[in-house]
């Protein structure tokens, strides 16, 4: 497997003025399937996070949070709350529909991590929606020479990530030493990325030549067979996510995702009612 593009993404803003930079779901990257959307934020400046994400629905998906500095609540309408800070991950199913807030727990200063959307196949887009409260401590990490590999979802090694998902995927918080070296092998069929958010790192292309990436920047790799990274002199850190494709019609608007038009409809209309959160 290779290094078959790098992007820098692209600053935005979402909720109630959140400054982030969209490094999935973008005119360059518009999804890795099942991989629907990520977004990195990492402010100190509390105007750009303080109005957070007041309360709005989704359907047809799951949204994991993870935090890497600060603290944020989240609140949701089937009774799911809990706080996350350093190193926890929020992990929410949105199934049929959910009606959810994610606020700063915090006036000052800095915010960071990320926030990744998970496409769910059909036959699970209006399952009952749930919420995962994961805590630092009970997410495994795995210590190599240099290298420790935080296994959120998934398993790396004979450690399992303690995150529950619908759609088959990995998830995984890579922190490399300097002139650190890492690799691994995804499993046949599966899309694959990392965001680096520190650092630099070089793996190979698909002609087999060095590429180098500095922080922040995607890769979206391809091929099959191991992909071996190696830390550059400041070292590096990376979120890697690999997932198998769900290959399905994919109908989004704003915080619905379903499969044709008419779903996406029904959905606002729903929501309208009243018929999202239970």
């Amino acid at each position: 497997m290779h290094i078959a593009r790098l992007v820098p993404g692209m600053e935005t803003s979402d909720g109630a003025g959140v400054r982030l930079t969209r490094m999935i779901g973008t005119p360059q990257v518009d999804m890795i399937d099942p991989f629907l959307m990520l977004d990195r934020f990492d402010n100190e400046d509390p105007g750009a996070y303080i109005g957070g994400f007041p309360e709005h629905p989704h359907r047809g998906f799951e949204t994991v949070t993870i935090m890497l500095d600060g603290k944020m609540r989240h609140r949701d309408s089937t009774g799911g709350e809990g706080v996350i800070g350093p190193g926890d991950v929020q992990w929410m199913t949105a199934g049929r529909g959910i009606i959810h807030s994610e606020m700063p727990e915090q006036i000052e200063g800095r915010m960071r991590g990320f926030q990744l959307w998970v496409n769910l196949p059909a036959a699970d887009k209006m399952k009952a929606p749930g919420y995962q409260d994961i805590t630092v401590d009970t997410i495994p990490v795995v210590e190599e020479d240099g290298v420790r590999v935080h296994v959120v979802a998934g398993s790396y090694g004979d450690a399992a990530g303690p995150a529950k998902s619908h759609t088959p995927i990995r998830l995984l918080r890579i922190e490399m030493e300097p002139n650190a070296t890492w690799s691994f092998n995804p499993e046949a069929g599966r899309n694959s990325f990392f965001c680096l958010y520190e650092g630099s790192v070089s793996g190979s292309d698909n002609l087999g030549s060095d590429k180098q990436a500095q922080a922040p920047s995607l890769a979206v790799l391809a091929g099959t067979g191991e992909t071996r990274l190696a830390a550059g002199p400041e070292g590096a850190a990376l979120f890697l996510g690999e997932g198998t494709p769900i290959g399905e019609p994919v109908a989004r608007y704003g915080p619905f995702v379903m499969n044709s038009r008419d779903e996406l409809i029904q959905a606002f209309q729903d929501f309208e009612s009243g018929r999202f959160g239970n």
